[in-house]
């Protein structure tokens, strides 16, 4: 059987409310599980059953077994975090959970959308995330203090995958090894200046009480968050770009608009909502400078001199052009080399590419380089690049030699959950446990939950 171990605690806050709520309307709750003092009821099961379902998480397994006894893995866990006063920073927990928040307002709109798709007030579902990621990290940490002692050897790693079956050796996809250099069109002078005359003129009318800020940013802003208002949410600093944020937590006055910030996102005008500690609730309005048909020309027609003096005049090597020509702040001072957000390496599968870097690629052999193509950048911006494939590692079944890290990973997670099955196994054993008639014809996946009377 297969655990879901975070959905099954996210959910667990809401089967505890349901809990909470069938006791204040005195129902008569059926105890499935005792976990040392602590009951288990059936509704509880039944919520995270049905909330399981809603989000269409697989299951492998009857529910009615695998359910209670990821919930009872869970308490142990949260137990000994109890024993080894085990604390996370609530500032922390608190970012995670605005975070969260901000992304689901997102998707649905506003808060009370948010509020009719729970059913909850909004407090209610704050403290259901603040429960949620606060256990989430506790766990988390018990388990890497489990594992902390971990090493291994290349001898390990040999052993280890000599004594793999075949049909446990993964299947490593087609994988890409990349350079890139960009470059960002030029931006007419006339086309910043009629933004920030544009960003005034919104500013002058939220000032002089003409115009709401969040209708303005609902009209107007270019931003993802434009259509709630242009609110972000509740912020650190470390989460907000420095400009945007040495502007937005020096405001005091929310009747009041700040500023022009220019960012690279494009230019913004910001108004603040409410300060909390060290996290800061603004909207924001963004516009973003509009690159011609002639400028994205022009782009092209200079990495493509690039290309010629590095393929055919060999003024320079690509690696050099990366450093002196390319404006790609994260790879120009590294030869061009992409790296995978994914997995900190320089290997790509390829839907791992920007879809455009992909489709340059797709038709290159190792050390060609690519016609210049137009792409979107991390800001949503048009900018022309061109990119060298350096390595092309065909699809194939993990070998040491091509995928060393790979199965080294995969022996490293092997001993950690050893470690952990072992730990389990003996803290089931040491921890009262009783299972009422009907919740005990299960096969579990750990031993020792069933006790001898």
């Amino acid at each position: 059987m297969k655990f879901n171990s975070k959905i099954c605690l996210a959910f667990l806050a809401f089967a505890l409310a349901a809990v909470v709520s069938a006791r204040n309307n005195n129902i008569v709750e059926e105890v499935a599980w005792v976990i040392g003092d602590e009951p288990l009821y059936k509704s509880e099961i039944e919520q995270t059953y049905q909330d399981m379902l809603a989000d269409r998480v697989h299951i492998d397994g009857d529910p009615y077994c695998v359910v209670p006894e990821q919930i009872a893995i869970e308490r142990l866990f949260l137990h000994q975090a109890d024993i080894d006063t085990v604390e996370v920073a609530e500032s922390m927990v608190m970012a995670q959970v605005d975070q969260q928040l901000n992304y689901i307002i997102n998707q649905l709109g506003s808060r009370e959308k948010v509020e009719q798709y729970f059913r909850k007030p909004f407090s209610q579902i704050r403290e259901y995330y603040a429960t949620n990621m606060r256990n989430r990290s506790r766990i988390s940490q018990v388990r890497n203090n489990l594992t902390k002692d971990v090493k291994v050897t290349p001898a390990d790693i040999r052993r280890y995958f000599a004594s793999l079956p075949e049909d446990s050796i993964p299947f490593i996809p087609l994988q890409v090894e990349a350079q890139i250099i960009t470059l960002n069109p030029l931006i007419p002078r006339q086309e910043i200046d009629d933004i920030k005359a544009r960003l005034r003129d919104y500013a002058d009318r939220v000032n002089r009480g003409e115009s709401e800020f969040s209708t303005l940013a609902i009209l107007y802003s270019e931003a993802p968050e434009g259509m709630r208002g242009g609110e972000l949410g509740f912020m650190g600093r470390g989460q907000l770009v420095p400009e945007y944020a040495a502007v937005a937590f020096n405001l005091n006055d929310p009747k009041k608009v700040s500023k022009i910030v220019e960012t690279e996102y494009g230019f913004h005008i910001i108004q603040l909502i409410e300060k909390r500690g060290d996290r800061i609730n603004t909207r924001h309005i963004l516009l973003r400078p509009k690159v011609s048909d002639k400028d994205l020309t022009a782009a092209i027609h200079r990495l493509d001199s690039v290309r010629t003096d590095i393929i055919v005049n060999k003024r320079l090597t690509f690696d050099e052009a990366a450093r002196y020509v390319s404006q790609d702040k994260d790879t120009r001072y590294s030869r061009g080399v992409m790296v995978n957000p994914e997995t900190g390496t320089t290997r790509f599968e390829m839907s791992q590419l920007p879809q455009e870097v992909a489709r340059a690629v797709a038709g290159l052999q190792p050390g060609e380089i690519s016609q210049p193509f137009i792409m979107r950048s991390k800001t949503d911006r048009e900018i022309v690049a061109i990119v060298r494939l350096t390595d092309r590692i065909d699809a194939h079944r993990a070998n040491l030699a091509d995928d060393f890290q790979t199965i080294k990973s995969m022996y490293e997670n092997s001993r950690k959950q050893e470690i952990i099955d072992e730990w389990l196994e003996k803290k089931i054993q040491d921890t009262y446990v009783r299972i009422e008639e009907g919740w005990r014809g299960c096969e579990f996946k750990h031993d020792g939950w069933l006790k001898a009377k």
